[in-house]
């Protein structure tokens, strides 16, 4: 069983992940990772029947995507990411959470809200420092027509 602490702790991560991405703090989003951190977006297709990855990174490239979002032409529309976290399981030092994720997106011309993306987190977490790190995060959307202009993971 996970104690009550550790797992308000692994909650806690997974919520603050949400909020820096929400505030495009890169850097604090990075902060709440391990160093052989791995961002993994995936969606599976069922016109070719087979998963596909839509981006896999390590934190350095991840570094790398933050740092060149200026470079790229995006939609800045914020988007508001919603985690519900529904499991964690311990496995030796490392937790496996599985949490709901809604990413709503408010136009900035007119300030309308829309649901954008619906899927779920599958989180490694390292639980062996002494606050808990995402070792993995692999992001599986439900949702597959995000239109152009979003480089910001989920």
């Amino acid at each position: 069983m996970i104690k009550t602490e550790e797992r308000q702790a692994i909650e806690e991560l997974i919520y603050r992940s949400c909020l820096a991405l929400d505030a495009r703090d890169f850097k604090s989003f990075l902060e709440l990772c391990d160093a052989e951190f791995r961002y993994t977006i995936t969606t599976h297709s069922p016109e070719i029947k087979r998963d596909m990855v839509w981006l896999d990174h390590d934190k350095k490239g991840m570094e790398t995507l933050f740092t060149n979002l200026p470079r790229h032409n995006s939609d800045h529309s914020p988007l508001t990411r919603h985690a519900t976290v529904y499991t964690v399981d311990l496995a030796g030092s490392e937790a496996n959470v599985v949490s709901a994720l809604q990413v709503f997106r408010t136009q900035l011309d007119g300030g309308a809200t829309e649901l954008f993306a619906v899927g779920r987190l599958h989180d490694t977490v390292k639980l062996d420092g002494a606050q808990p790190k995402l070792a993995r995060r692999v992001v599986k959307l439900d949702t597959r027509l995000l239109g152009y202009g979003y480089h910001i993971p989920f």
